[in-house]
Formats: C-alpha cells, sequence, structure tokens
C-alpha cells in the first residue's frame, strides 16, 4: 500500500488532507441517510458511496474508497442529470484523495507508512 503514496503529509498540507477527508466523508454519509427512503434503484450507489465515505472518515484504504466515491458519484450524476453539482464535486474530492493519499493523520499512516528501526549501539 505505501507504493501507491509517495508519502504521508504532515503539518499544514497533512492537515488539509485531513479537512478534506472529514469534509467528503460526512458529505457522503449526509447523502448516503438523506436517500435511504428513495426509489430502490437508486439506492445502490448511494450506499455504496456512503459506506466508501466511512472508510474515507478514517483514511483507511483511502485509494481504493476515494476510487469507489470517484466512481459511484459519478454514476449518481449520470443517473440524475437534473441535480449534478454535487455528485460531481464529490467524485472530483474522491478522485483527488484517490491520488493524493490520506496524509499523516489516518489509519493508513499507521499501518502503511514509514517505520523507524532503531538498533543498538554495539
Amino acid at each position: 500500500m505505501q507504493r501507491l503514496f509517495s508519502s504521508f503529509a504532515d503539518g499544514w498540507p497533512g492537515r488539509g488532507l485531513l479537512l478534506q477527508r472529514l469534509l467528503t466523508g460526512a458529505a457522503l454519509l449526509h447523502h448516503g441517510i438523506a436517500h435511504l427512503g428513495a426509489a430502490p434503484e437508486f439506492v445502490a450507489p448511494q450506499i455504496v458511496a456512503a459506506g466508501a465515505g466511512i472508510l474515507l472518515l478514517f483514511g483507511l484504504w483511502t485509494p481504493v474508497a476515494g476510487s469507489v466515491i470517484a466512481l459511484a458519484e459519478l454514476w449518481i450524476a449520470i443517473s440524475v442529470p437534473s441535480n449534478s453539482c454535487i455528485p460531481i464535486g464529490l467524485a472530483v474530492l474522491g478522485a483527488s484523495l484517490a491520488m493524493v493519499g490520506p496524509g499523516a493523520w489516518s489509519i493508513d499512516a499507521r499501518l502503511y507508512g514509514r517505520k523507524h528501526i532503531h538498533t543498538p549501539d554495539l
């Protein structure tokens, strides 16, 4: 998984990625919950996007979650073309997170980040 990221951004860029992940994940959860009573053929992409949004909130499997979000939101934008601004925006946010990575404050960074090995002095 580490090969998918050039680095796990720390400092201000890492905080920006954290905010982007939190905003995108919260928006996906909100839209997933709001559309639970919709027609059955329209609920599936919303549930998939909301599930990927949960992964994104925690920063777990960010490249996979971001790609799934981008595909699901594009599916929503194509199936309901009258109101496609928000799904297209969420698709762009998901794709950008899939490309950039989760940042230092994520589960991905803890699981797949660089490890420091300390050797005792001989």
